[in-house]
């Protein structure tokens, strides 16, 4: 199973990247982590967010390559547990399916997007910037690669 992480943002600080890497280097061995950073779109005079939205889903689009299923992270989306992404993530394994998951611009996910997207899911209700969305994405898919392989790292 290949995992493809798509967020717009902009460049993130030191801590984001080394925690990320973090995270990512752990799972190496186990799942293939990809990320993929998507200029956020062009929020000059007079631009609407529905255009910036539209904008970024285009590139967004581009960057989800043929067959993978789509996973929105929205604040809207489905909550849940760890346990409940492990048995998600071990089905897409099981099943040889390919994921793209999503982190949209400053301002959400165009609806079209969010509407394509096979699965809807919220880490929190809380509005969290880019970065910490990166790093509890990646640590959450440390954590589900840990249960699936049996590793003590949670404890439930």
């Amino acid at each position: 199973m290949k995992i493809r992480i798509i967020t717009v943002s902009h460049r993130q600080p030191d801590w984001v990247r080394d925690g990320y890497q973090e995270y990512a280097r752990r799972i190496a061995s186990g799942m293939q982590v990809e990320l993929v950073e998507i200029t956020p779109g062009d929020r000059g005079k007079g631009r609407a967010a529905q255009q910036v939205m539209a904008q970024e889903a285009e590139r967004i689009l581009a960057a989800i390559p043929a067959g993978y299923q789509c996973i929105a992270l929205e604040v809207k989306g489905k909550h849940l547990s760890t346990e409940a992404w492990a048995s998600a993530m071990k089905k897409y394994q099981d099943e040889a399916v390919n994921i793209a998951i999503i982190i949209g611009g400053a301002d959400g996910l165009a609806a079209s997007l969010s509407q394509s997207a096979q699965q809807s899911w919220s880490l929190s209700a809380l509005t969290l910037p880019h970065g910490l969305v990166r790093l509890v994405l990646i640590e959450q898919l440390y954590r589900v690669w840990s249960l699936l392989q049996g590793h003590p790292y949670h404890r439930g």
